[in-house]
């Protein structure tokens, strides 16, 4: 493209060097010709000199510079020519509106758009269809449709590029009422429909609700022979997908044979990634190479994320090779995509994602989240802290994935006073009521042993999401108030809120931390047939640990049994864990050999049978693990506390000797101990404070 543009180039200014040697740059429609050359050719420096050595100028001149600086995107420099134009006595002309309005589209500068628009009705061109449609289309693409639709009823005259305009424009906000609406006045007022009306109008339909009128507009198209459209084949492909209909989306593309291009490959690959079916995306990415399309920075982008999935994570470093290869990773967003995969991948794959991270150029907002996120996800919050504030340091954009990323790390570290200075910092930006921002802090509150604060946050959005809803029904399960989780569960079906996946494992979690046995096996039965969300293992698990914490060890079993896929680590840490409290060394034995094959790395499974053989006094098996555990090379992850006095977090762990105060901690914790040990002496702890209240100069408070 570079090379095609460099010879047109040279050419074209061998034909200005023979137009000079003629003399007939003094023409005027020789030098609006290659005013106009130039600045197809993105060379704004040549053009404006010789519009500059023009003796004379008409309308069609200062057209085409003005055009030039407006559709590069200088706007200042497009308005300083039009007041010169003004001056010069020329008359405006509809084409000069319409191509400044162009450009001031593509900004999205609404309020030069206003001052071009109080300039056009004092001339009366605001009426014009060419400069009125223009004036529509910047109006809608600026985000003020009902501006734009006041634009086009006063029009006397309309076009089709008028329709198409609030079409789009309505559509961009996502109004599908008015949308429709106006599609049928179009067809009403006998105006013919082209691949610009239907293409904003099937973006709008993102939901199984939307799969009739999809299948209606679909009939509209090949009615009128618009499906060979790429922009219309590759819309009807991913309406199809987001209203849950992979079959119909691939019979579109099946279809499409003639027409497709590397935007429709992209579609079908995002549909099978929609739809959890990453072989197919892997075939479709194949395939297309097969049939000579080269993949873009949108296809690694899409391919790379399919390499999350667990079955593809062999996938992930080839790809990264290829993308190098192919000199697409200084693209930011296949770079922002590879870290997600790597970060994903689990804990040790941190390093490669920080490796590309580091050695990018350019970073966006969504590169720096993502590390952000990844620090939060492996457990490094402290580090996650010190690049949030790298973050303000370097004034890079903080967004509400920014706060949600950042407060979820107070969280983890228990840090309150720390977690609510970023709560009032989002107060003061204005994304405390936005949803993602609003469930970290439901959490971290939570976290922290507010639920009344937690409670508050909830209240503060909008609560039209399940994200906000499933952080606080987790919150007051963890609180140990199951019954006010299950309200919620029940007003948010009032209020007409769709749950997710997530909201059952929250819900089930309250029933099990709360021994509400039947209420979360009805929960469990009715997930598909009343809400249409099949079971996954993670609802199998929170079923399992329900039973496991009732005592019901046998219907924990039975139900890992009936599972209709393959357990993993998780399913089976959890019937381990319900073994343990059950106190089944037998069926726990079993669990753990199974658990022991899938991670041998884990030391939470050999912790937990160590401790079950030492219950059970059988010291050979116990010897056996302990000894397993030395040859393997696994050490017990030792746990931490910590507490935030006076600004300062103090972490500790067991036995743990390198805290400054280190002295005063074991004396103090000694007198406890001792203490606790004279209460366990006397059968009546009140008889004790009786004892010590009778002894001369002693403070039975200070004691307590």
């Amino acid at each position: 493209m570079k090379r095609l543009h460099s010879l047109t180039l040279l050419g074209l200014k061998a034909t200005h060097c023979q137009a000079i040697k003629l003399g007939s740059t003094a023409d005027l429609y020789t030098a609006n010709n290659l005013i106009t050359s130039y600045t197809k050719c993105t060379e704004l420096t040549f053009a404006h000199q010789l519009f500059d050595e023009m003796p004379h100028r008409d309308t069609v001149s200062w057209n085409a510079i003005i055009s030039a600086y407006a559709n590069s995107g200088h706007l200042g420099a497009t308005w300083k020519l039009l007041c010169a134009m003004r001056r010069s006595t020329l008359a405006f002309g509809s084409h000069t509106f319409a191509s400044i309005l162009k450009g001031v589209a593509r900004a999205r500068e609404f309020q030069l758009g206003q001052q071009l628009h109080s300039v056009m009705l004092k001339m009366g061109l605001s009426e014009n269809v060419f400069s009125g449609s223009a004036l529509l289309d910047m109006y809608a693409k600026c985000g003020r449709v009902d501006d734009a639709y006041v634009v086009f009823r006063s029009m006397p005259a309309r076009n089709y590029v008028s329709w198409n305009a609030l079409v789009a424009g309505y559509s961009r906000v996502g109004d599908c009422d008015m949308a429709f609406w106006v599609l049928r006045c179009m067809e009403f007022e006998g105006v013919e429909i082209d691949d610009g009306t239907v293409s904003p109008l099937l973006t709008l339909l993102d939901g199984i609700e939307f799969y009739r009128l999809a299948m209606q507009l679909h009939c509209k198209i090949v009615k009128h022979g618009l499906e060979l459209f790429n922009t219309v084949c590759n819309a009807t492909i991913t309406a199809y997908s987001e209203c849950c209909s992979l079959q119909d989306a691939e019979r579109v593309f099946d279809g499409a044979v003639a027409c497709r291009d590397v935007v429709t490959w992209n579609s079908m690959l995002g549909a099978y990634l929609m739809h959890e079916k990453e072989d197919l995306a892997f075939k479709v990415f194949i395939d297309m190479q097969n049939f000579g399309f080269e993949p873009d920075a949108y296809t690694y982008t899409g391919i790379v994320s399919a390499c999350s999935v667990q079955e593809h994570k062999s996938c992930g470093k080839y790809l990264h090779g290829l993308v190098i290869k192919r000199g697409l990773q200084d693209s930011v967003p296949v770079s922002n995509a590879l870290i997600a995969m790597y970060i994903r991948f689990n804990d040790r794959c941190m390093e490669n994602a920080l490796r590309i991270f580091f050695s990018m150029d350019l970073k966006d907002c969504c590169t720096w989240n993502s590390i952000l996120a990844g620090y939060v996800q492996v457990g490094l919050s402290e580090d996650a802290l010190r690049l949030y504030l790298q973050m303000r340091s370097l004034v890079i954009e903080i967004d509400h994935y920014t706060f949600s990323a950042v407060i979820r790390s107070c969280s983890d570290l228990a840090t309150l006073q720390l977690g609510q200075q970023v709560h009032v910092l989002a107060l003061k930006v204005g994304f405390d009521t936005n949803n993602y921002v609003g469930s970290s802090l439901i959490f971290m509150y939570s976290k922290c042993g507010i639920i009344e604060d937690a409670r508050k946050s909830f209240e503060a959005t909008s609560k039209d999401n399940a994200i906000v809803w499933n952080s606080i029904i987790f919150g007051y399960a963890q609180h140990g108030q199951g019954n006010i989780a299950l309200d919620l569960f029940y007003l948010m079906r009032e209020r007409k809120v769709k749950p997710d996946h997530i909201t059952f494992v929250a819900v089930l979690t309250a029933c099990s931390h709360n021994g509400l046995v039947e209420e979360g096996c009805n929960f469990i039965e009715s997930m598909e047939s009343d809400f249409g969300i099949p079971p996954r293992k993670e609802h199998y698990a929170c079923a399992i640990d329900l039973y496991g914490r009732a005592g019901h060890l046998e219907k924990a079993k039975a139900l890992f049994e009936t599972m209709p896929f393959e357990p993993d680590a998780m399913v089976l840490k959890t019937l381990l864990g319900a073994c343990r409290f059950c106190g089944d060394i037998e069926l726990a034995s079993q669990v753990a050999k199974t658990l022991l094959e899938l991670e041998p790395g884990e030391h939470c499974t050999y912790v937990i049978l160590s401790e079950m053989y030492e219950r059970f006094k059988m010291w050979d098996e116990k010897a056996s693990v302990t000894r397993m555990m030395r040859e393997r090379g696994v050490k017990k992850v030792p746990g931490w506390s910590w507490i935030e006095v006076k600004n300062k977090v103090h972490a500790f762990n067991a036995e743990d000797h390198s805290h400054p105060q280190c002295e005063e901690i074991y004396t103090l914790l000694q007198q406890l101990n001792e203490g606790i040990k004279l209460f366990d002496n006397f059968v009546n702890p009140m008889l004790l404070l009786q004892c010590l209240h009778n002894l001369d100069g002693y403070d039975d408070q200070k004691f307590l």
